[in-house]
């Protein structure tokens, strides 16, 4: 078939052609921002779930609806930065939510304030005002000065979401990959939006990580499950899996046989990027206007080839020779997590010699602690894939530090 007519979108968060199985969660912010905009608070969100299974792709369907109920909304990727990088950050994207909610020369006294209390935020971390050159507004006194990046955002968002009221119109807030924000930032997003509740302000916020986030954010605040609702998303069911394969296909005309659905789906258990990895290549091999088995099978070594050279290898390549084995070791145990003991048992270690490696992945992202003591991979099949990298289980020696002189 035609490949510029392949509906299957198999790249980092690309809207695919058709939105299967996430209903929930849209009718969920749906409501979330039709409540704060008629003045009653509703749980903001944070999203978990492994990779692959379109947590980025909601975010930009929710942005899309915030843009189409008259939101004005920030949208950015966390990452691994000092509070300063992310108060240049926050700074920039909140800049420009001020200028879509009024134009400067059209500013009232709540955009006014919220304009110097956004000066006062970035003075904060660069005296020199290299942040507001462009800007020229005067920082406020007193405000968003305080140098504690809690109290600082605090009075920013409280600012921006008093002068979004003014205008009778919302703010919302997506961040992606939350789990990369510091214990400091996440604590000062978890305080901002819980005094934006407090004071009725319409400023609503989604974030979107992997499964640690839950615990992050209890940890950070009790109140965080008060405060947030946490849906967790993860593969389709067998119907809606069978409806991400089927339903794009149809809109080039193009029909799969049952039993070409059935073996879809369980070759790629319902995770939806796989879904689309395998539908880009059984569209690669079809012919005409049908889909049938013969074409599955025949797709199946260029998907997994695709996925192992792409998807599981480039989080491989960023492992060191030790977490590489403690990755295998985890493989080898099973899919399911494991407990740190038995890892490092498989490693001729002790718990304590390993257990740094293991904090080195969580860091990475390439695990998380589903329960304590246990790690599992936050990748999908990864267990599957290390046990096809690493054929056999190569323990690197002990590094003995040197004494110092």
């Amino acid at each position: 078939m035609d490949p510029l007519d392949n509906p299957y979108t198999p790249n980092a968060g690309a809207t695919p052609e058709v939105m299967i199985g996430r209903d929930d969660q849209v009718a969920t912010f749906r409501m979330l921002l039709q409540r704060v905009a008629r003045g009653r608070p509703e749980q903001s969100m944070i999203v978990t779930g492994l990779r692959g299974v379109g947590k980025t792709v909601l975010l930009n369907r929710f942005e899309k609806i915030a843009n189409e109920l008259d939101w004005e909304v920030i949208a950015f990727e966390a990452s691994k930065h000092d509070d300063s990088h992310f108060r240049q950050t926050m700074f920039t994207q909140l800049r420009g939510a001020l200028l879509r909610l009024s134009p400067r020369k059209r500013w009232d006294e709540w955009a006014q304030r919220a304009g110097e209390a956004l000066s006062a935020f970035a003075l904060s971390v660069d005296q020199t005002g290299t942040f507001s050159l462009s800007w020229d507004v005067p920082p406020a006194e007193g405000i968003a000065d305080h140098g504690d990046i809690a109290l600082d955002l605090i009075d920013v968002l409280v600012a921006i979401g008093k002068a979004a009221q003014n205008r009778e119109k919302g703010l919302a807030i997506l961040i992606d990959e939350i789990q990369f924000l510091s214990t400091p930032q996440l604590e000062a997003l978890i305080q901002s939006i819980n005094r934006t509740v407090q004071l009725n302000l319409p400023v609503a916020f989604v974030g979107a990580g992997l499964p640690q986030i839950a615990k992050l954010a209890g940890d950070a605040k009790s109140y965080a499950e008060r405060l947030f609702k946490f849906p967790h998303i993860g593969e389709l069911s067998e119907l809606d899996a069978g409806l991400a394969f089927t339903e794009p296909a149809q809109t080039e005309g193009v029909m799969f046989d049952e039993a070409a659905v059935k073996l879809a789906v369980q070759i790629a258990r319902g995770y939806p990027y796989f879904i689309q990895e395998l539908g880009y290549q059984v569209w690669a091999v079809a012919e005409g206007n049908r889909v049938t088995v013969e074409d599955v099978v025949a797709a199946q070594e260029a998907y997994e080839m695709k996925l192992d050279s792409s998807f599981f290898r480039v989080r491989l390549d960023r492992a060191t020779p030790l977490q590489a084995a403690y990755m295998r070791a985890m493989a080898q145990l099973g899919p399911h997590p494991q407990k740190a003991a038995d890892v490092a048992k498989l490693l001729h270690r002790e718990s304590t010699q390993i257990a740094p490696t293991r904090a080195e992945l969580i860091e990475m992202g390439l695990l998380y602690t589903p329960d304590h003591g246990y790690a599992a991979f936050t990748v999908p099949d990864f267990d599957k894939f290390m046990l096809r990298a690493i054929p056999r289980l190569e323990v690197p020696p002990i590094q003995r530090r040197r004494k110092r002189g």
